[in-house]
């Protein structure tokens, strides 16, 4: 998991204190998540050029903060060198989760990652899904990608439900054998799939595509506002005196009352539509909470834009209730520039 030579570990480990695993009565030594966890980014560190003394003392969240300033130095230094050069800066490196021993050594290969068009950290591999889920917790990871020679129709459902944490996290899958219609499924869920055998050329055209994907994904994504954030303002008129609003600006030259009135009605609906959608998990649930708000926020916002336009047409607003409909008389309109408005006559 390591991808080191278990002497090094030992050495490690005699010099200085690195862990303490458990042993079982016959003498295997057995490491916690916590462990490989933090094995793993001692590993990372040193190979980065950081000596192993001054990391050994370093608890985890000191290490996570090493590693952290060391890819900020990095990414300004290679940010300056570029800038110098007249170059766009390079992507950051894209940090892959790898369950699959056999993929795991694949994609260590020197001539597959030169194909690579970034920079790449790996971690694992991890024999499951489930070993994954306990090694990463609190990791930044970019991409999941899977060897499963057989994949099933459960498959997914059973990988989210082995890592929930995962359930949002881009996935890959290198596979041998599935039937059509579970590679349709998959495909349909944003899942990339290869099926192997594939020379270390396609297997790196592969990886391109998914990383330029999720790299399109970061960028035009939103960032979620928590439920409950903003207060939903209520509605200010019902469909009813929404639509004889609709039929009464009608009758005027100047249309805009009319359509802004009828894209007020279709974010209601929409609104209310965001409302019932069936969740079918959690992140369907935040996107759901997500584009309600933003419907709400863009409904109250159309409100007011729809007394502002009445009014400068010469009509009222819609009443706040279907049984007011003489509030919704032409009104005197309002002066246009240079032109004085003349009083009415009285009755």
């Amino acid at each position: 998991m390591l991808s080191m030579p278990v002497a090094t570990l030992r050495v490690w480990e005699r010099r200085y204190q690195l862990t303490q695993p458990a042993l079982t009565p016959s003498g295997q030594r057995l490491y916690s998540a916590d462990d490989v966890q933090r094995l793993a980014l001692i590993k990372q560190l040193t190979d980065l050029g950081h000596a192993i003394g001054s990391l050994a003392p370093l608890a985890m969240p000191q290490l996570q903060a090493v590693a952290s300033t060391h890819e900020q130095a990095l990414a300004a230094t290679q940010r300056h060198e570029h800038a110098a050069m007249g170059q766009a800066p390079p992507m950051r490196a894209w940090r892959l989760a790898v369950v699959g021993a056999a993929l795991g050594t694949r994609l260590q290969r020197p001539q597959l990652l030169r194909r690579l068009d970034r920079a790449v950290v790996l971690l694992g591999p991890f024999d499951n899904i489930a070993q994954a889920a306990d090694g990463l917790q609190g990791s930044q990871i970019d991409a999941l990608l899977f060897h499963e020679p057989q994949l099933h129709g459960g498959w997914l459902a059973a990988v989210e439900a082995g890592a929930p944490a995962f359930v949002g996290v881009p996935k890959a899958v290198l596979y041998s054998f599935a039937a059509d219609p579970v590679c349709e499924a998959l495909a349909t869920s944003g899942t990339a799939l290869l099926r192997e055998p594939q020379p270390d050329a396609v297997v790196a055209q592969w990886l391109n595509s998914l990383s330029a994907r999720t790299a399109s994904a970061r960028q035009s994504a939103v960032e979620l506002p928590e439920p409950g954030a903003h207060p939903v303002p209520p509605r200010r008129w019902n469909d009813a005196a929404l639509a004889e609003f609709v039929n009464l600006s009608s009758t005027i030259a100047c249309e805009c009352p009319r359509h802004v009135a009828e894209l007020l009605l279709q974010l209601l609906h929409f609104e209310a539509y965001s409302s019932a959608c069936e969740d079918l998990n959690a992140a369907d649930a935040e996107l759901h909470a997500y584009l309600r708000q933003v419907a709400t926020a863009s409904r109250a916002r159309f409100e007011t834009a729809l007394e502002h336009v009445a009014l400068h047409e010469g009509l009222l607003p819609p009443s706040s209730a279907k049984s007011e409909p003489a509030a919704m008389a032409r009104a005197p309109r309002r002066a246009k520039a240079g032109i004085a408005a003349k009083p009415a006559s009285p009755s």
